[in-house]
């Protein structure tokens, strides 16, 4: 694996990480808004726990896109050490690992979840232990990007930022409505900025 991982050009590992991210955005939208939106309103465990059982086909579709996308995570933490280890090999391995760990982490819960050794609320705390692996992952991330030299500095800011939005998941705060999608759509632009300019710069990148 160490030796297929440094034979890969760092233009065809900016292009797997744009596709990777892409791909898994597109999954992500389609499993949330055609498959789980089938079930009850997220913060009623109880009723979910009934909503798996009753529709137990489609919930396992969902994980299996799940899982793909978390398979996808991996690769792209993969993928973003050769984009980043010309300008800092050793941040650029905390970067994949990070990614890694919050992937492997989710996908034992889901795992577990699915084998029922864990309960919704089992799964929910797995969940957010591999948050914590993420937003390490992209605040180190926005580090290297910004210190790069070879990626624009303002997509590290924003990479560093997105990092810290991530405590919504761990303080219970009652936000407004629209403070709330800002922070979530500030994640998802930071990684999508990101990979459309991996894919439209690769050929500049050392």
């Amino acid at each position: 694996m160490k030796n297929f991982i440094a034979n890969i050009s760092s233009r065809t590992a900016a292009m797997v990480v744009g596709i990777a991210f892409i791909t898994s955005v597109i999954i992500v939208t389609l499993v949330d808004d055609f498959l789980l939106a089938n079930f009850v309103v997220p913060g009623d465990t109880a009723a979910l726990v009934g909503d798996i059982e009753a529709n137990k086909q489609m919930f396992g579709f969902a994980v299996i896109g799940y899982l793909f996308v978390l398979v996808l995570d991996s690769i792209i933490g993969l993928a973003l050490y050769v984009v980043l280890k010309s300008a800092n090999k050793k941040l650029a391995w905390y970067v994949a690992a990070f990614r890694v760990l919050y992937a492997c982490s989710l996908i034992i819960g889901l795992f577990a979840l699915v084998f029922k050794t864990i309960d919704v609320y089992g799964y929910e705390s797995i969940k957010l232990f591999g948050y914590v692996f993420f937003a390490l992952h992209i605040l180190v991330l926005g580090y290297v990007v910004f210190k790069s030299g070879y990626i624009p500095k303002s997509l590290g800011v924003l990479l560093m930022f997105a990092s810290f939005t991530y405590v919504v998941f761990f303080v219970d705060i009652n936000m407004p409505k629209a403070l709330e999608v800002i922070i979530m759509s500030t994640m998802a632009l930071a990684e999508l900025l990101l990979s459309i300019w991996l894919i439209a710069k690769r050929k500049t990148l050392p």
